[in-house]
């Protein structure tokens, strides 16, 4: 049987809930007329993009579903940016109480080359760069989205 197949026989087992193990996924697909080996099975589950969750290999949740896309980085940036503080290769931005974090994601979200890290809390974003010139050139962008 074709490798389509007994993947779309592997969604069909998980549609009734997570499989405990790879030898009860193994025993399930006997079941459907399906002999697969070991290696076979790890294969699909890794082509499938399976999780192994507490109670086992599930499908991987829609993430599209789960979260709403953001709004563009630069709509949160007029809306939510108070100010841009450099220091060193850091860049320290104030927002308003409880935005900083949809901001920092919209900033990661836009995997700047001079960006190493983002940090957020509540009204505070924590941005580390390689060097003090990628922390200017990061701050230049913010503030002209500010204008």
């Amino acid at each position: 049987m074709s490798k389509a197949l007994r993947q779309k026989a592997i969604l069909e087992v998980l549609e009734r809930g997570p499989v405990a193990s790879q030898e009860d996924l193994q025993r399930a697909l006997g079941k459907r007329g399906f002999r697969v080996g070991q290696a076979t099975l790890s294969r699909d589950v890794h082509d499938l993009q399976l999780v192994k969750t507490g109670a086992g290999y599930a499908r991987p949740q829609d993430e599209t579903a789960a979260e709403p896309p953001l709004p563009p980085v630069s709509r949160l940036v007029r809306e939510f940016v108070l100010e841009v503080r450099p220091a060193q290769n850091l860049l320290v931005i104030k927002t308003t109480v409880g935005s900083a974090q949809p901001v920092a994601a919209a900033l990661d979200a836009e995997d700047w080359p001079e960006t190493l890290g983002t940090i957020a809390g509540d009204d505070t974003i924590l941005i580390v760069c390689p060097e003090k010139k990628a922390a200017a050139r990061i701050a230049s962008r913010i503030q002209e989205m500010l204008a």
